[in-house]
């Protein structure tokens, strides 16, 4: 394969125009390579493990599936786009990577049934299968605030891919987990639940579905202006606060951490852990500490752009109720579908590859709040 298309979404424009604006450009988007995959990792049952007080865990474990294939990615100096959904994740990769990508993960589907009695279900489907359906996948590089970038995805590609996966059960998809250890370094989740911020009260986490794929884009741009008009910028609605960030070092927490890295506990190296947690405390009031708390913020992966729209956002009862208001007109017009579920709090897990710009943190709402979203979603699906 050509070292050009292994390297399609490196070398991709990074767009810095508004949110909106960018929906409704064609020309800022690009056809996903055909000879890509589209691989998803999904927690079976999550709905069930996040009521019954599992919702830590499953945040836990769709982040390693991140961990794992970025990783993988790095190694092989190829970046690959890729999208949280607080029980599972999605990755669109080249050829060069797809077999040792889905080796590793077949190993944390073991570690993750082991450890934390959960099912996650992997799948891959070819981008040219999805061609072959009639379906769109077009991407795009937007630039966030302090120069985050993330993909922008049009079209139900991805919806249909996993489709696809979830309707497997039970099928081989002929990929044997490796001997060896998984590479999951720079995995992290030793943050508390996180407050929102200061005059704020409330934590959303939003799922937004357009009902036609050929409308898809003007549907995503009146939501978010929408979004801006109420709450105000995306630095306005951060649920994450430098203030309200609560390390918890309890050794249940770092012990978890080392049963998704290791497959088990290991004492001595649990002691490590808890030692350089203490070093961290230390370096947080440094210079270079509040640097990377303020980076932290921005680095935080509160909007993922799938093909739908889904988000975290912090803000107040009444601005809720507007934009309530707001998105029950348009699915009561035919324009879309919508979920969300309301929390008290955030819950953020990390990939901290160095404490300088090399780190990305996961975001939802506490007690599962992707995952309660999308089940509003799909009743309102079964119901259509």
């Amino acid at each position: 394969m050509p070292a050009t298309n292994q390297n399609f979404y490196s070398n991709l424009k990074v767009n810095t125009i508004p949110l909106g604006e960018l929906f409704i450009k064609d020309e800022l988007f690009d056809k996903v390579p055909a000879d890509w995959h589209i691989i998803i990792t999904d927690i079976k049952g999550s709905t069930i493990a996040v009521n019954n007080g599992q919702h830590e865990n499953v945040n836990f474990v769709a982040t390693g599936s991140i961990v794992s294939v970025l990783n993988i990615a790095f190694k092989h100096n190829i970046t690959v786009p890729f999208f949280f959904g607080g029980d599972g994740a999605t990755f669109i990769v080249p050829e060069p990577i797809v077999d040792v990508v889905m080796q590793a993960l077949a190993l944390y589907k073991d570690n993750t049934r082991k450890n934390f009695d959960l099912e996650l279900r992997t799948g891959i489907v070819p981008v040219s299968k999805v061609y072959e359906q009639g379906h769109k996948l077009c991407i795009s590089k937007y630039c966030t605030s302090g120069n985050f970038t993330i993909p922008i995805i049009l079209g139900n590609g991805l919806s249909y891919a996993e489709k696809v996966i979830k309707g497997r059960e039970g099928e081989s998809f002929d990929y044997m987990a490796q001997e060896g250890e998984l590479d999951l370094t720079g995995m992290q989740c030793r943050w508390d639940k996180i407050p929102p911020p200061e005059n704020t009260d409330e934590v959303i986490s939003l799922l937004v579905v357009a009902r036609e794929e050929n409308k898809q884009a003007g549907v995503f741009k009146k939501v978010v202006c929408y979004i801006d008009e109420i709450y105000g910028d995306s630095e306005k609605r951060q649920p994450i606060s430098v203030p309200k960030l609560k390390l918890k070092s309890t050794f249940d927490r770092l012990g978890r951490e080392m049963k998704v890295k290791l497959g088990k506990i290991k004492v001595i190296e649990l002691i490590k852990e808890w030692m350089v947690m203490l070093y961290v405390y230390i370096y947080f009031n440094t210079k270079k500490g509040r640097h990377y708390l303020n980076r932290l913020v921005e680095m935080s992966d509160t909007l993922v752009i799938d093909g739908k729209i889904n988000t975290v956002i912090s803000g107040t009862s009444a601005q809720r109720k507007k934009l309530q208001e707001v998105l029950t007109q348009l699915e009561n017009n035919g324009e879309l579908y919508f979920g969300f579920h309301v929390s008290r709090e955030s819950v953020m897990s990390c990939y901290v590859r160095d404490l300088e710009d090399g780190h990305i943190h996961f975001v939802d709402g506490s007690e599962g709040g992707y995952t309660k979203a999308a089940g509003f979603i799909k009743k309102k699906l079964a119901g259509s």
